[in-house]
């Protein structure tokens, strides 16, 4: 296990327990997550001790359960009745053969991906306690099924308790991708509002992360994807102004809410893209240059601390125009340099070329843009890393 205690105190962010949330703009949710003691002076310096990640000071639960899957995403057996998840795209993979399949889960109103055999089946969407059919009258034999959340944490944890196999049993699931990435993120990256047409707003039927840039981006490349993503957080500032809980605050957390149970970084990443700066930059106080860049690049130093040798890509957008654009990407690009100067070679900044010419809900990606923005970094990648 890899998780590590780290000080963001020091560069003049305190994070409190609990949450708020904004509409529209570039994120409406700001969820909770693990909390951080300290205390900041003028300048940034800290005036105290440095405050800890409240998520890597507590310790792992037991593994994810043996239900016979394959699990996708940070899971794990903090709840001794099953699997819990919350991260947007976490899922799971699997086989079975008869003619049909139910899935037993504790869920309320969150919205899954369904895939049987390579297709597309119906969306799942969840309301309570109970077992909800997969797929009937399948011809008998072999099948695949694959399970991904569309929806983000803000919407509660979905527990995965078993499987009900018509006319036969569960297989052996099938074998991961030799390749891993992981999207850290924003709104943008957990797909909010993608599906919708605008005018519209946040909610959990029109945000599809199945159809969302990074999970586009993953399958093409024959890659298995992790996306640690909450809509309105930031480096530093959260859409509206907060600093609650960035991002990097909650980022070690098997999911936001909770606050004792670090994920434990056993799964690497081949490739990490992060895309985060657009709700630093989108309310009317931004943060300054060195603060953005030095908080940015401790967090590359922590990335590099829990995947030693993944290809971190870090970029922001579409959603940021002008000014605010440039000091984002100059900002990000310093980061980047700093890591560089420290002897880290396997970091780079990415000007995303892609626009957003026909937003969906709340001004953000609709599919078409997502696809796109997929595009041009599947391209960038195979440019780093030879794929």
């Amino acid at each position: 296990m890899r998780s590590a205690a780290w000080a963001l105190a020091a560069l003049g962010l305190v994070a409190c327990g609990g949450a708020s949330s904004a509409a529209g703009g570039t994120g409406g949710e700001d969820g909770g997550g693990a909390g951080m003691s300290g205390s900041a002076g003028a300048g940034g310096a800290a005036s105290g001790a440095a405050g800890t990640n409240g998520a890597a000071g507590g310790s792992s639960c037991a593994p994810a359960p043996d239900l016979g899957v394959r699990y996708v995403g940070r899971v794990d057996g903090c709840n001794a009745a099953g699997a819990r998840y919350a991260w947007p795209g976490s899922g799971f993979v699997g086989r079975f053969s008869g003619t049909g399949l139910s899935v037993k889960l504790t869920d309320s109103g969150n919205y899954h991906t369904v895939l049987i055999d390579g297709q597309l089946a119906p969306t799942l969407v969840t309301s309570g306690a109970k077992s909800y059919p997969l797929a009937t009258d399948l011809a008998d034999g072999e099948h695949t099924f694959e399970v991904y959340r569309r929806t983000e944490s803000s919407f509660g944890v979905t527990l995965l308790e078993g499987f009900e196999v018509t006319g036969g049993q569960l297989l052996s699931a099938p074998p991961p991708p030799t390749r891993r990435i992981e999207i850290v993120g924003d709104s943008i990256s957990c797909g909010y509002g993608n599906e919708g047409t605008a005018p519209c707003t946040f909610n959990a039927e029109t945000e599809n992360n199945y159809l969302a840039y990074g999970s586009v981006l993953a399958r093409s490349l024959q890659a298995e994807s992790s996306t640690i993503a909450i809509s309105g957080k930031g480096v530093i500032y959260n859409y509206g102004g907060s600093k609650v809980l960035p991002l990097p605050v909650v980022y070690d957390t098997t999911f936001p809410d909770d606050r004792k149970h670090p994920w434990s970084f056993e799964s690497q990443a081949d490739a990490v893209i992060v895309n985060l700066g657009t709700n630093d930059f989108s309310g009317t106080t931004d943060p300054t240059d060195q603060l953005f860049t030095d908080t940015y690049a401790t967090f590359l130093a922590h990335l590099r601390s829990v995947y030693p040798s993944a290809f971190i890509l870090c970029t922001v957008g579409p959603m940021l125009s002008g000014a605010d654009l440039d000091k984002a990407r100059t900002d990000i690009a310093a980061a980047v340099d700093a890591r560089k100067a420290a002897g880290d070679e396997r970091v780079k900044a990415y000007s995303m070329r892609t626009q957003n010419p026909a937003p969906a809900c709340d001004y953000h990606p609709n599919l078409m843009t997502h696809t796109a923005m997929a595009a041009e970094l599947e391209a960038e990648l195979r440019t780093d890393l030879g794929w």
